[in-house]
């Protein structure tokens, strides 16, 4: 059989319009394709940052809080300079208007709150922990009087408040900043993906937007921008859980994500639902062997900074980390938003068991499903750790909207960070859009 070697044709241009899908076929070619999600993102950038501008003004006419009025106000003004910004159909215009949201939904209010002292009495209420942590070894009043008396924190929040017991008054030790801090370092240790990771994204799908811009992104939008100016306790927790979920599906030996997973579940009790999902995560990405270490990892952190504390005073400890969150306490608690926990609680009889076997309830289905449906990807297992934390949130008889931030930050930032190569260049127009 004799074979006859052919120098290869370039393929026709109506046959590579075959081939690539566009072209002779009537179709829009790549560029113009292109410059039409140019204009799709200028729209949507536009749109959502007038969103954010009227919820910030609306925030700043209607609440009777001095610190949230004064963040609608800096807020309004920063989203409606992003808005104006976003018009311009530029990657440096939206740049300088994903800019103008952060200045003035987070550093502008930030600053003025900090210099002035307003804030939230969570901040009071951590900053006064930290100095009761170093005097006594306990962060809890012994017998607590008044609502801004308890402390509902788990003994590991105290530590926001150690630097302003440390070195007394001023900007930055007030445990905002530390918040904050705390919050950006684990949402880009988080946003970071392993080399082999990077190196594969940037062969599929071009560059996307690096760690901290995706975190400036986060941190503009209302729902947290609000929180890290007027004091919230649940992004440095939001931000840990992410770090231990990210961490844990990389696989490895377990003991990072263990440590960051640990570190969440002694902040507060809403961490707690963290430990199945990752642990059941890591045993599916990465074995047994790795979730058994991050088990006795985590364990092992959240009990040095919890059990030292529940020792030195049980009573105080059960008092203001157990009752005082249930409704239970001397005091009722101020979290008071009417989410079906708190309605039964106040307008049932024994409302307050039923909310509770309810949230029981929940537990048992969220556990149930991770033995049924393990999770297999770090967004899978976000996705059902907000639906776990959403279901906890409305069944607890003292609650708060704000709590909320916790799932949505969790389903959100994974939903974005986990675009694969098929959205390569919606990443990279994001990215265009960053900087």
């Amino acid at each position: 059989m004799t074979i006859t070697k052919t120098a290869a044709t370039p393929a026709s241009r109506p046959a590579r319009g075959v081939l690539t899908g566009v072209g002779h076929l009537g179709q829009t070619s790549p560029p113009v394709a292109a410059a039409g999600r140019r204009a799709l993102l200028a729209r949507r950038t536009w749109a959502y940052w007038l969103g954010c501008a009227v919820f910030a003004l609306i925030l700043a006419t209607t609440t009777g809080l001095g610190p949230h009025r004064m963040w609608g106000a800096c807020a309004t003004v920063g989203y409606g300079t992003a808005a104006t910004l976003a018009v311009r159909n530029s990657p440096g215009w939206r740049r300088a208007a994903a800019w103008a949201a952060l200045l003035g939904a987070v550093l502008v209010p930030l600053g003025v709150l900090v210099v002035s002292g307003a804030a939230q009495s969570e901040v009071g209420v951590v900053e006064r922990s930290g100095a009761l942590l170093l005097h006594s070894g306990s962060p809890y009043l012994p017998h607590p009087v008044h609502t801004v008396d308890y402390d509902p924190y788990l003994p590991g929040m105290a530590l926001f408040g150690v630097p302003r017991a440390l070195f007394g008054d001023g900007p930055l030790t007030d445990a905002r900043v530390w918040f904050c801090l705390a919050f950006v370092a684990c949402m880009c240790f988080a946003g970071r993906r392993p080399a082999g990771d990077a190196v594969r994204w940037r062969l599929a799908a071009g560059s996307g937007p690096a760690p901290v811009h995706s975190v400036l992104l986060l941190a503009a939008f209302p729902a947290v921008a609000l929180p890290l100016a007027v004091g919230g306790v649940d992004l440095p927790v939001v931000g840990l859980m992410c770090l231990g979920l990210a961490l844990a599906g990389r696989g490895g030996s377990g003991t990072a994500a263990g440590v960051a997973m640990g570190a969440a579940a002694a902040l507060k009790w809403t961490a707690w639902p963290l430990l199945p999902v990752g642990l059941v995560l890591l045993a599916v990405t990465a074995g047994r062997g790795p979730a058994l270490r991050a088990a006795v990892a985590a364990l092992s952190v959240a009990a040095a900074a919890v059990v030292p504390v529940a020792l030195a005073d049980p009573h105080a400890f059960v008092e203001h980390v157990v009752l005082f969150p249930l409704g239970e306490g001397g005091v009722r608690s101020p979290a008071t938003s009417p989410l079906p926990g708190r309605l039964l609680a106040v307008y049932t009889p024994d409302g307050t068991a039923l909310a509770t076997a309810g949230l029981v309830a929940a537990a048992v289905g969220v556990t149930v499903s991770l033995l049924i449906r393990p999770p297999r990807t770090v967004r899978a297992a976000a996705n059902r750790l907000a639906v776990g934390l959403t279901l906890a949130i409305c069944l607890l008889p003292a609650t708060r909207f704000g709590y909320l931030v916790l799932p949505l930050v969790l389903a959100g930032w994974f939903r974005y960070t986990a675009l694969g190569p098929a959205h390569g260049e919606d990443r990279w127009l994001d990215a265009e859009a960053l900087g």
